[in-house]
């Protein structure tokens, strides 16, 4: 209201200014004009006042029905939070319940699994047992008593090296092999040929396409089995008889990586013959690792079988074979005293009580090799250059109850 009347103030003031001079202000007609012209601004200021006072009243209801519904909205808004709440809550413990049946199906499917696994584990370790059983089951029934006595057949400056007859012919030939790292065999017509040096006819030369390395080499059936010099893990098969490479193999199971015997600095892989044929020992990983004993299927070079034996390589200086059963020699700083102190028998027919204390004749350096020869039940073997016999005893296995 206020400002309606400062702004007919400021009109009569503005319209003031028009008015003319005093002689003319007794003029009717002007006056009348002027009078008639106030009254049309007052209905319109009166009018726009009016208009303004509905605006107001508008917004003030528009505003108190704004609030009103803002309320009701808030309401609204708590309730369907403490809604949303309680349906989350409802679905975390749906799904807690989902999760425990869950873990009662996938248990009773453990159980179930793990059932049979086991099941299938024994089926496993039966045929196992038996393919182990079909696999040695020679007529060979003999376990190692003690060594009875050594002979020593010859004498050479060589440290290192391996001499051998065929282990399952009847032929009378003795092989001589020098050095651990070398390609030449000399074969001598018998052991008084090898003994006596003037012997006639001397020793046949035969010169392999292959070296050898290390002294685990075998004579089996007319062949010479030996790891290849300069290879991790291959084994040759050369025919004496036709003096060429018949066939060969890479020994798996990690074999050439590390030396067998710690005293035998030279050998990687060391071969063996028994009654049950050709075999192959190799040191597992690590240092001074556990000794791994595999099967070899002659003809073809086929893997048979592979063992983990818990003898291991430290201290030790060789191994042989007799009757399927290992028998590992060691000695302390290798200078003796040589003893076996590990058998194993993948059969499981010797006990730890069915050990004797066996025991070598002293010698003053580590053997070279130890071969067993299953036809003459004997040991060939190679220490500080001299080529050994020694005479075995044996007696029959006894199986554990």
């Amino acid at each position: 209201m206020l400002a309606l009347q400062q702004a007919s103030a400021f009109l009569v003031l503005f319209l003031a200014a028009f008015l003319p001079p005093p002689q003319c202000a007794q003029d009717p007609a002007m006056v009348h004009y002027i009078y008639q012209r106030f009254r049309v601004l007052e209905q319109g200021l009166e009018k726009c006042t009016q208009e303004t006072r509905a605006y107001i009243q508008d917004f003030r209801e528009f505003s108190k029905n704004i609030s009103a519904m803002l309320g009701r909205c808030q309401t609204h808004t708590s309730e369907y939070k403490s809604a949303v709440d309680n349906l989350a809550m409802r679905v975390e413990r749906a799904q807690r319940e989902i999760d425990y049946l869950e873990y009662l199906r996938a248990a009773d499917v453990c159980i179930e699994s793990e059932d049979k696994m086991l099941a299938e584990k024994l089926v496993q370790d039966a045929e196992e047992e038996k393919k182990i059983q079909t696999l040695l089951n020679a007529s060979c029934d003999n376990m190692l008593m003690g060594i009875k006595s050594l002979k020593i057949v010859k004498k050479t400056m060589d440290t290192d090296g391996s001499w051998m007859k065929d282990a399952v012919s009847n032929s009378a030939k003795v092989y001589f092999l020098i050095g651990s790292r070398n390609n030449t065999v000399w074969e001598f017509a018998n052991m008084r040929a090898l003994m006596e040096d003037s012997t006639k006819p001397g020793p046949r030369k035969l010169t392999l396409t292959h070296s050898w390395q290390g002294t685990g080499q075998v004579i089996y059936k007319g062949f010479l089995f030996f790891h290849n010099q300069g290879t991790l893990n291959e084994i040759i098969k050369y025919s004496l008889q036709k003096r060429t490479v018949e066939d060969q193999m890479l020994l798996p199971g990690g074999a050439g990586r590390a030396l067998v015997y710690q005293h035998s600095p030279s050998t990687y892989i060391d071969l063996a013959v028994d009654e049950h044929g050709l075999w192959a020992i190799h040191a597992g990983p690590g240092i001074y690792g556990h000794l791994v004993l595999t099967k070899i299927e002659p003809d073809t070079l086929g893997v048979e079988h592979s063992w983990d034996t818990p003898c291991k390589s430290q201290d030790a200086e060789a191994a042989f074979l007799l009757c399927g059963v290992l028998y590992v020699v060691y000695s302390s700083g290798g200078h003796g005293p040589h003893r076996i102190t590990c058998v194993y028998d993948p059969r499981g027919t010797i006990s730890e009580e069915d050990l004797p204390n066996l025991f070598f004749p002293r010698r003053p350096r580590s053997h070279s090799m130890i071969h067993y020869n299953a036809r003459e039940k004997q040991l060939y073997a190679w220490n500080d250059g001299n080529q050994i016999i020694y005479k075995l005893q044996t007696k029959k296995k006894q199986p554990i109850k």
